[in-house]
């Protein structure tokens, strides 16, 4: 466990051991939430495309989705108007 000190301004330092446990680079941005009274750090994606590519991968494609209901709208429209 590290303990840090904030600054006048509410800057803290994130040890560099932690900084390289997590592979926070400098400059690099990260996410500081509260979970149960607690301070999380998570870094964010360098790359925040590149890190959500085939994220969903396997899940039901909505074009097909969208295509197959435009194709039944089509077919209930001939009949209606046949």
């Amino acid at each position: 466990m590290a303990i840090v000190k904030t600054s006048s301004k509410g800057q803290i330092v994130i040890p560099a051991e932690i900084r390289k446990k997590l592979g926070i680079e400098p400059g690099q941005k990260v996410n500081l939430s509260l979970e149960n009274d607690k301070a999380v750090i998570v870094p964010l994606p360098k790359d925040p495309i590149k890190a959500l590519r085939g994220i969903l991968k396997g899940r039901p494609s909505m074009t097909k989705a969208l295509l197959d209901d435009r194709k039944k709208e089509i077919e209930l429209d001939k009949k209606i108007h046949s």
